[in-house]
């Protein structure tokens, strides 16, 4: 091997480790215990009630 050879082996062994690390983070991050909370709250979003279409609004100028 030569020493660009060695070099991009070793650069795509180095890229593939981060890449499969930052995967792992993400989705511990996403998938973790303190999120639950976020989304639970999300999830409910689409059945909350909208406010009250009735009424005029009050914040135009």
């Amino acid at each position: 091997m030569t020493t660009l050879e060695s070099f991009l082996f070793d650069a795509h062994s180095i890229i593939t480790l981060v890449s499969f690390v930052t995967f792992v983070g993400i989705v511990w991050w996403a998938y973790g215990v303190h999120r639950n909370s976020d989304f639970d709250s999300m999830a409910n979003l689409p059945l909350n009630d909208d406010r009250d279409l009735s009424k005029p609004e009050q914040d135009h100028v």
